[in-house]
């Protein structure tokens, strides 16, 4: 029930035509692959998010410790962080839990409700306030740094609840995670004994899913944290082998950013299972972060990167296949495909006569769900557009395990095929540097008064209707 395929024979020019990658690009990409796999393997201080998986014993112990703790004292627990901070979370959550799970009786659940505050949107946090009690809820800040804006308002709006209403009490209903020495989070920490799990070393916000950023949420959700780590050993099995089709992280790196330089920007996964489309949010960080950077490491101007894009199957088979079937050949699809789902569901006869839908009497949702993605990937293919597939025997958290680590490894790969700083992401700081001096930050003042000057566009380029 563990398995995960990956088929990438429809990137191939032998078999969709000119739009696809050709044997011999294959072999003038992989004159690389030998400093890449080298660099693979020597760059462990920027990716400790590779250690994860074989290195957290200990850690792991105090994590179900401490989710067992909170699913016996609390009746809803609240992850408050942005980007790689939630999205990890969300993708477990979907991938491990019943799809309406806050509805189900606590008894099987067996645990607390699960939400996630990922935006400063003040009616959606209002919204969660007015269904929930605050003094029953534990809350997981989430920032490495302590400087993400978004998430320390929330934790101050919080924290006013929580004193408010519990007094002196009020901390024990927090729990953070955040960077074992800096950072604002760290010093508020440290001034109120508040006891801190660590984001290590080497780990960004995007690659911390198997890390307490992610596991926390894994462990109040109960999901089984061992076989979750167990799938991405095996992942990482595979994914460090040096023969390009021995290595699936590779070969999906290397096709992709040999059609990045030649013109297809945009990048689309498609799983065909609400279970996995949180992976699709998740992936479009962890791409578009990664990958999307202005100057290579020799300080040359490449503008590199792809565009990710999350689609939904079957739902978007109705709102997106029209553009990628005979649209620009700007794109390539990575659909993703469930073997056994958890359930079955078939159609039955009508009580009324429709006998041009006979047909379907007796098939099940199962089936015709396969038999969509196997016809839209047809109708992809058909049209000369790129696109490999990816295939789960079932859902569960050994297999999201092995996806998830599969992603991040054939991202770093990507970044290293591409030769840019995979780790950082400076087009991200610019905007938070905007957003600290429209906010009032001390030390931001020049920035403030430059964003004064360029604050209104010209009367004439505005319509008010």
């Amino acid at each position: 029930m563990n398995n995960v395929s990956f088929d990438f024979g429809n990137m191939l020019a032998k078999n969709i035509g000119e739009h696809g990658v050709t044997d011999a690009e294959i072999a003038e990409a992989a004159r690389a692959l030998p400093g890449v796999h080298e660099r693979m393997c020597a760059g462990r201080e920027k990716m400790a998010w590779r250690l994860l998986p074989y290195d957290q014993d200990e850690i792991v112990k105090k994590i179900k410790e401490t989710g067992k703790y909170i699913n016996e004292n609390f009746e809803n627990f609240v992850v408050l962080g942005i980007g790689g901070s939630a999205l990890g979370s969300k993708a477990l959550f979907a991938g491990c839990c019943h799809l309406k799970y806050n509805e189900l009786p606590r008894e099987t659940r067996g645990g607390a409700r699960f939400y996630i505050e990922d935006n400063v949107y003040p009616d959606k946090i209002n919204a969660l306030f007015d269904i929930i009690d605050v003094s029953k809820t534990a809350f997981h800040v989430i920032t490495k740094s302590g400087n993400t804006v978004e998430t320390m308002s929330q934790f101050m709006i919080v924290l006013s609840m929580l004193k408010e209403r519990l007094g002196d009490g009020f901390k024990k209903n927090v729990f953070l995670t955040t960077d074992k020495e800096k950072g604002i989070l760290r010093k508020i920490a440290d001034e109120n004994g508040w006891e801190t799990f660590i984001v290590p070393d080497g780990v960004g916000g995007r690659f911390s899913v198997l890390s307490p950023v992610g596991l926390l949420s894994a462990a109040v959700l109960n999901i089984d944290i061992d076989a979750l780590l167990s799938g991405a050993r095996a992942m990482n099995d595979a994914c460090v082998r040096p023969d390009l089709y021995e290595n699936p992280a590779y070969m999906y790196a290397l096709l992709y950013t040999v059609l990045m330089k030649k013109g297809v920007n945009i990048s689309v996964l498609m799983p065909y299972s609400e279970a996995l489309a949180p992976v699709s949010e998740w992936y479009c960080q962890l791409w578009a972060e990664s990958l999307g950077k202005q100057v290579n490491l020799k300080g040359e101007t490449v503008h590199s990167g792809q565009t990710p894009v999350r689609a939904l199957g079957v739902t978007d088979q109705h709102s997106q296949i029209q553009l990628y079937n005979e649209g620009p050949f700007d794109k390539t699809v990575t659909f993703m495909g469930v073997e056994k789902f958890h359930t079955t569901v078939t159609i039955p006869k009508p009580p009324i006569p429709m006998p041009d839908l006979a047909y379907l009497e007796g098939k099940t949702l199962n089936t015709l769900i396969a038999s969509e993605m196997r016809g839209t990937r047809h109708a992809v293919t058909s049209h000369g557009k790129p696109n490999n597939t990816i295939t789960v025997e079932s859902v569960n958290a050994n297999t999201l395990g092995k996806l998830l680590f599969f992603f991040e490894m054939a991202t770093a790969a990507a970044g290293e095929f591409l030769g840019i700083n995979t780790f950082d992401q400076p087009g991200v700081e610019a905007g938070k540097i905007a957003t600290f001096a429209l906010m009032g930050r001390p030390g931001y003042e020049e920035t403030a008064k430059e964003l004064s000057k360029t604050a209104d566009t010209e009367e004439k380029y505005t319509f008010n209707v």
